[in-house]
């Protein structure tokens, strides 16, 4: 496990974006977000998800959460630029995001894998974040200490028989992370990185793995203090890296 404790207010008065936040991995980091202080802002295509996480949230008397439904599958550029014309409105500025939706596919081998379902995956798991990113950059900037956390996998590591759309698309996102590390790092306080997590039952996982014995799995939660370490302040000389979890075992890549 990270071996790393949070201070209790580590994310006091900041606001962070968490996408596929309904559920996951996402779901997990945006309460533990709202408990260490910050203003989280809920989105994810399914509203009735993030309902139910906006509600947790607020019986356990956090920052009041905000919510905003977005189907990052359809989503086209006007969409990402109303989105950050709405958050420079209601909030100002952006702490912190947390590119975290994503979408499997199937497990099909390339020569017969469907064109319009690898469009979708590309579109969720990798379009989706640059065209967030680079619409909410005036907002990050706003900040005086801004973080970029991107969920990555083991398959985009190397590439690997049968994970098509879904590992291209996160082997794309890691060298997207590092371009936006790259040209962020001179004259921003915006530190952009990435985590890739050791499993934890998903409903993402369920599907690539439906015989595993998700029992048997660390929990969601137990992968949280690396999520609070990468979007909070004490990770300020971390930037363009992956934090790859395994176990006990922990590298930081990059």
């Amino acid at each position: 496990m990270f071996n790393y404790t949070p201070a209790d207010d580590l994310l006091h008065d900041r606001v962070i974006l968490v996408t596929g936040a309904g559920a996951g991995i996402g779901r997990t980091a945006a309460y533990f977000y709202a408990k260490y202080g910050a203003t989280v802002i809920l989105l994810g295509r399914t509203i009735r998800k993030l309902e139910s996480i906006y509600d947790e949230i607020e019986a356990a008397g956090y920052s009041q959460a905000a919510i905003y439904p977005m189907n990052l599958e359809g989503a086209t550029p006007k969409d990402y630029r109303d989105l950050a014309d709405n958050l420079h409105h209601e909030f100002g500025r952006l702490d912190g995001i947390l590119h975290n939706a994503a979408i499997l596919g199937s497990l099909t081998p390339l020569a017969h894998y469907d064109i319009e379902q690898w469009y979708r995956v590309m579109q969720v798991n990798c379009h989706a974040p640059f065209m967030l990113t680079q619409a909410c950059l005036g907002l990050l900037k706003q900040s005086e200490d801004a973080a970029c956390v991107f969920t990555s996998d083991c398959v985009a590591r190397q590439g690997k028989a049968y994970w098509g759309a879904y590992g291209a698309a996160k082997a794309a996102m890691n060298n997207l992370m590092q371009c936006w590390a790259d040209e962020l790092e001179i004259n921003t306080h915006i530190r952009v990185n990435s985590i890739e997590p050791y499993p934890v039952p998903t409903a993402l996982r369920l599907q690539a793995f439906p015989g595993e014995d998700d029992k048997s799995l660390p929990s969601v939660a137990s992968l949280m203090n690396a999520y609070l370490y990468l979007i909070g302040p004490d990770s300020q000389t971390i930037h363009g890296k992956i934090l790859w979890l395994n176990g006990n075992d922990v590298e930081l890549k990059g």
